[in-house]
């Protein structure tokens, strides 16, 4: 059995019903605060099967220990995260408090009933580094200013002290790029807030038109191709796949720690990502330039690694990324449409 931590959010959901499909059987614990219980009912419907769910603080270690006590669990995959650089800005301290306390908890957990074998989702930004050609040996930036950037290095180094402690571990360190997309035929995708958090779900809404326009964040590096940041966008089916890899990988690990990158090879700056967007929207989205400082204008990597050892490598492209999230966009807004006016 694999326990997926924050099971009910966008990546965790997916990644628990990808898991499910492959034959595993899983148990989610999440404390809901970037989702609902609704979510669990609609994956069980899915998939057909009860899947045991226990809301619960990540930060509560004697309570996350009892999970591991009542279930026979063989693995964990660390999903529950806030993950937003400009709100971590904002919000220091909730980010340092649930990211960094979520994974020493969890970890210690882990230890206390003997579960050793660990997929944690971290970022590419976690190298606080601007590039397209980022390596799993790119140095990283500790001086880098974000909360979310440093509580992902404080993770990925406690994780590596824990294990210079304890060697009899299998950890890896997935570091991912931007995650978007949707299941195929609107089975599953991520509900957009009010107010989202990233870039694609605000361009979906301006097209929906819930919004007047994107702000689209500009760089002064010369390195960019029209001004505004360029990154690596991943499809979560990718993203499930290559977690499902990396744990049957672990398995054939006696004691391992190490890192891959998890991105596409191809980039795409956010006034590229519009136009894809108006082409599969059929809708004109406008825009609006805004100066932007201290951010990290390149977010993309070289997957050599992960195609080596996982023999692993994204599949679908940008246009089929954003039509899924569209799609599954546009059916979750007229669900919520036509809840409001019964």
């Amino acid at each position: 059995m694999i326990l997926v931590t924050g099971g009910l959010g966008f990546i965790g959901s997916h990644v628990a019903l990808s898991l499910m499909a492959s034959g595993h059987e899983v148990i989610i614990v999440d404390n809901q605060t970037n989702s609902n219980f609704q979510m669990l009912e609609r994956l069980e419907k899915i998939s057909g099967m009860y899947i045991p769910y226990v809301k619960v603080d990540l930060r509560n270690t004697p309570a996350l220990t009892k999970v591991f006590e009542q279930y026979t669990i063989d693995a964990v995959v660390h999903t529950a995260s806030f993950k937003s650089l400009d709100e971590s800005k904002i919000k220091p301290l909730e980010y340092y408090n649930n990211n960094v306390n979520c994974t020493i908890s969890l970890l210690r957990a882990m230890q206390r009933v003997g579960v050793r074998t660990l997929v944690n989702l971290s970022s590419l930004t976690v190298y606080g580094t601007s590039s397209l050609k980022l390596t799993e040996d790119t140095p990283i930036d500790y001086a880098f200013n974000n909360p979310y950037v440093r509580s992902m290095q404080m993770n990925e180094q406690i994780i590596h002290d824990h294990f210079q402690a304890d060697l009899e571990w299998q950890i890896a360190n997935l570091r991912v790029s931007n995650v978007n997309g949707a299941f195929e035929n609107n089975i599953l995708g991520e509900q957009v807030p009010i107010l989202p958090k990233n870039v694609l779900p605000m361009i979906l809404q301006a097209a929906n038109q819930q919004r007047d326009h994107v702000e689209v964040h500009t760089y002064a590096d010369a390195n960019l191709k029209d001004g505004s940041g360029e990154r690596s966008y991943l499809h979560i089916i990718d993203l499930c796949h290559a977690i499902i890899r990396t744990l049957y990988w672990l398995k054939t690990q006696n004691s391992v720690l190490t890192h891959f990158n998890v991105a596409h090879t191809d980039t795409y700056s956010v006034r590229e990502l519009i136009k894809i967007a108006e082409e599969v929207t059929g809708r004109t989205i406008q825009t609006i330039d805004i100066p932007y400082e201290g951010g990290l204008a390149q977010l993309g990597a070289d997957l050599k690694k992960v195609k080596d050892v996982l023999q692993w490598q994204p599949q679908l492209d940008i246009h089929r990324l954003v039509e899924d999230q569209w799609r599954y966009y546009l059916t979750s807004f007229n669900d919520s449409f036509n809840i409001s006016q019964a």
